[in-house]
């Protein structure tokens, strides 16, 4: 039997930004969720750190062409040499094999990224050869881009995270049990007007729905949720409001006394140019970050306490 074809690309775009500010973004998977739009989950492993280099176990969960895939990768990363160099150990069909490397060089009053891949697929498929490439293009190509905007936007106010909790005096299985099932939600929340939820893969779920912000504005959303039994289920937005340029969270339960602390948690990166538009023209990003996180807040605060009444026991 013959070697599996090997197929490779490269990828390169100039960022406005030193390589110190391109690097760590690449570098810190926590940020690729919220900057790279293909990215919907990332959950580091195993970290070593060797000297000069620093090695990394990686689960990541992405969109392919409109799919959700999930794969296991290991990564080398070279701060020094401006290289990150990375390679699946566990692949999703139809790619049998994938690697490539991250590499930045120092330009006059910039950096050069150059992104590398390697692949191949099951039995050499044609059809499954074509539908890897054009997945490698479009996310390639939507990477860099995000990278280029992030690093050249640093700092700019337009990324916000917070977090709300509950008590909520049920077991953790119930609780999660709640949030699972979010094609209940518009019996369950009112301020849900519409939900549509599918899971062709187990813990994987599409969630779309239609929700009434405070303001009695009716927002449409679109969400990958991956699921993690009993304490935690993370999802990215992938039809956002038009004020936010990414929006991923997380439900989180931890145990306490006869219950458990729920919290939900919010990552959002805002639109500067359509505050203005969308909140009137003295409208700032301060604004726009005030609207958006008693927004969100609101809407996770109230699905949280009901799930508390809808849980806990009536006392008598």
């Amino acid at each position: 039997m013959s070697d599996p074809t090997v197929h490779t690309t490269r990828h390169t775009v100039d960022v406005n930004a030193p390589v110190d500010a391109v690097y760590p973004i690449i570098a810190d998977v926590t940020r690729w969720p919220y900057t790279f739009a293909p990215t919907v989950h990332v959950d580091l492993l195993d970290r070593d750190d060797d000297g000069p280099q620093q090695r990394e176990r990686l689960r990541l969960w992405a969109t392919a062409n409109g799919v959700v895939r999930s794969w296991i990768s290991r990564r080398t990363l070279t701060p020094a040499e401006g290289r990150i160099t990375f390679r699946q150990e566990v692949s999703a069909a139809p790619v049998a094999s994938m690697g490539g490397e991250w590499l930045l060089e120092q330009l006059d009053g910039g950096t050069r990224v150059v992104l590398l891949h390697d692949y191949s697929v099951v039995d050499d498929d044609p059809d499954a050869a074509a539908w890897v490439a054009r997945a490698v293009e479009h996310n390639s190509t939507a990477e860099l881009a995000a990278l280029r905007a992030a690093a050249e936007s640093a700092d700019d106010g337009t990324l916000l995270s917070f977090a709300d909790e509950v008590y909520v005096a049920a077991p953790a299985p119930e609780v999660y049990d709640f949030l699972y099932h979010a094609d209940r939600w518009r019996e369950r929340l009112p301020h849900v007007a519409r939900v549509e939820l599918t899971e062709d893969e187990p813990g994987v779920q599409i969630l779309e729905m239609d929700t009434v912000a405070p303001d009695d504005s009716v927002h449409t959303t679109r969400s990958v949720r991956v699921c993690f039994p009993s304490d935690r289920i993370v999802y990215k937005q992938t039809v956002l409001p038009p004020l936010l340029a990414a929006h991923t969270g997380t439900w989180t339960l931890r145990p306490e006394r006869d219950g458990v602390v729920a919290t939900s948690h919010h990552t959002v990166v805002l639109r500067p140019d359509r505050v203005g538009a969308l909140l009137g023209d003295s409208a700032t990003l301060a604004d726009a970050r005030d609207l958006v996180r008693r927004s969100l807040g609101t809407n996770s605060r109230r699905t949280l306490e009901q799930a508390r009444r809808h849980l806990q026991p009536v006392a008598d």
